[in-house]
């Protein structure tokens, strides 16, 4: 990685998204959801597969090439 980019770019199912340098998963799913009243507190989140809590979202930093998926979380039985 570059220590002097000002941007990183993840890729998401909607295609790359670039990010300032420094973003984080919350920085990610805001910019996926613009919307001011947008709800994204139904929306699940992972890096790289592994699961990413909402709580932890403003907290993990992303890095450049990071996958990041935003998906509905599924319950039955």
């Amino acid at each position: 990685m570059n220590p002097t980019a000002t941007t990183l770019t993840v890729h998401t199912d909607a295609g790359p998204l670039a990010l300032p340098a420094g973003a984080t998963l919350a920085d990610a799913v805001h910019a996926l959801w613009p919307a001011p009243d947008a709800d994204t507190r139904s929306v699940a989140t992972a890096v790289n597969g592994c699961f990413v809590p909402r709580e932890a979202r403003a907290t993990h930093l992303l890095h450049e090439g990071d996958h990041v998926l935003c998906f509905s979380p599924i319950t039955g039985g």
